[in-house]
């Protein structure tokens, strides 16, 4: 895909991976446009990269999509490309009763309802570009349930399996469909988990992001690094193997909380 000449919509794009986003695309020169839940921090955002453009909105509340949607589209016309980009991550005991049932689903509203309602409310706008695209942003978590983070985990196979139907029903028009698939990456999603992850085992966000720029100037459809595809293989051939492994970290923060008690 052309970038330099693109308008491209950025979810989530106040921090971690979005945030690179806006970086490394404003460097090639592209029309950016930013959305956040919190005004500080698309505040802050503005103020680092002046020339892009922001809107407060939030991927979980349809009425907030359908207002940005009619926003962005009258002020920017030539919108071709939305990354969906916005997460939430969490460590969840799924026998801790203490979050009611709005709670325990929040990253289904954001990870996977908001990013389907984003597609469906823009794709019309999109179909009329001459050149058009959608990257949604899964996980190599969609190849391997995480235990520690359940929700989470569903949510990004929910993406992965969403985005390659995506890309079959538009494969006849002029709307690409990429997929992102990082691996552990270091962000902000991990600010509030009890137990942090080894950081030998995760990848930086500024190289994480090339690879998905690289890819999408390439027009590869799966936007990852060499070891999602190390994982990939091996959630084939070991599958047990490597749920396990993740559901050492649970029980070790399980044990964690416990012990503090």
């Amino acid at each position: 895909m052309n970038l330099q000449n693109s308008t491209i919509l950025i979810t989530g794009g106040t921090s971690g991976i979005g945030l690179e986003f806006v970086k490394q695309l404003t460097q090639i020169g592209a029309t950016i446009i930013v959305t956040g839940r919190k005004a500080d921090a698309l505040n802050e955002t503005k103020k680092r990269f002046p020339k892009v453009h922001t809107f407060q909105s939030d991927v979980s509340n349809p009425k907030d999509i359908e207002k940005l949607y009619h926003e962005v589209t009258q002020q920017f016309p030539g919108l071709n490309i939305i990354i969906n980009n916005a997460g939430l991550m969490r460590l969840i005991d799924l026998q801790d009763q203490s979050p009611d049932l709005e709670n325990i689903t929040r990253e289904v509203s954001t990870n996977l309802s908001g990013t389907i309602q984003m597609v469906h409310q823009f794709l019309p706008h999109l179909l009329k570009q001459p050149a058009a695209g959608i990257v949604n942003v899964s996980s190599g978590i969609a190849f391997m349930s995480y235990s520690p983070a359940p929700i989470y985990s569903a949510t990004k196979a929910g993406v992965r399996a969403y985005t390659q139907a995506l890309r079959l029903q538009l494969q006849d028009t002029t709307v690409k469909v990429f997929e992102m698939i990082p691996p552990g990456v270091k962000t902000n999603l991990q600010n509030d988990w009890d137990k942090q992850p080894n950081p030998a085992m995760m990848m930086t966000v500024d190289k994480m992001v090339k690879v998905a720029i690289n890819g999408m100037l390439k027009d590869k459809k799966e936007l990852k690094p060499f070891v999602i595809r190390i994982i990939k293989f091996a959630s084939k051939i070991i599958p047990n193997v490597l749920l396990n492994f993740g559901h050492r970290e649970f029980k070790q923060i399980k044990a964690q909380k416990n012990n503090t008690k």
